[in-house]
């Protein structure tokens, strides 16, 4: 990994200083830069860039910019910074726009379901809106329907995950045969297994609809835009160039 790189270096101090600054100012800080659901209230457009910088927790922050360190200074060392500033912020960007296409299907998937009982659209946006919901909801539609329609529409997504996960794609394609190591499993397994067996996790946790607190599909469409980053850079030769 070597030295720390200029890019790896700034996003690392601004990470940082937003955790910090989260803890002094709290819910504040989350409302006005965590991402939305776009229906909600709160949903601001710069949210699609800044949740990148909003962590949930100290472990949150630590396993994100420790896999920022170790696996992103590599690939800028190689790419320059400009190259992968890009890279990163195209991941993060694909991450927020798989995780929010989820919600809307799981959002309007609950709305269908109230509205075809009788209610408008603008009653349920009316009753949202208030941080409120009706317990009758839960005689309208499944259980499993109402619970991720709320969870959709109230709860914000935070963290810089889905641009880490297309950075470990693209260390994958270039460092194919390193060896890493997951934390429940202490065997060293080379990147090329390594990173699709976490995807492959968050692909049953989110199909399966598992509540681990964890945005997986967030974590999918980071990897997805990184892979089809690398693909394409590959192709076309591009991986090998620097964008100093």
């Amino acid at each position: 990994m070597g030295r720390l790189t200029e890019a790896v270096k700034h996003l690392l101090i601004i990470n940082v200083i937003l955790f910090f600054a989260t803890q002094i100012y709290g819910d504040q800080m989350y409302q006005w830069l965590s991402l939305w659901f776009p229906e909600n209230n709160n949903f601001r457009w710069w949210q699609v860039v800044s949740h990148m910088f909003m962590h949930g927790g100290l472990m949150h922050i630590v396993f994100n910019m420790y896999a920022l360190w170790a696996f992103g200074t590599p690939l800028e060392q190689v790419w320059g910074r400009n190259k992968f500033l890009f890279f990163y912020f195209s991941a993060g960007l694909g991450s927020a726009m798989l995780h929010s296409a989820v919600n809307f299907y799981l959002f309007n998937e609950g709305l269908t379901a109230l509205i075809d009982a009788g209610m408008t659209k603008n009653q349920v946006l009316e009753i949202l809106s208030r941080g409120q919901y009706s317990p009758d909801w839960y005689n309208l539609a499944s259980r499993s329907t109402i619970d991720n329609f709320l969870t959709a529409y109230n709860t914000p997504a935070v963290g810089a995950s889905g641009a880490i996960y297309g950075i470990l794609v693209a260390f994958a394609f270039m460092y194919s045969e390193a060896r890493l190591m997951l934390i429940f499993l202490p065997v060293p397994i080379k990147a090329k297994y390594f990173v699709p067996l976490l995807l492959l996790g968050d692909l049953i946790f989110g199909i399966g609809n598992v509540n681990t607190g964890v945005a997986h599909f967030a974590h999918i469409g980071g990897a997805l835009i990184g892979f089809i980053m690398m693909w394409y850079w590959k192709k076309n030769q591009f991986n090998q160039n620097r964008w100093d």
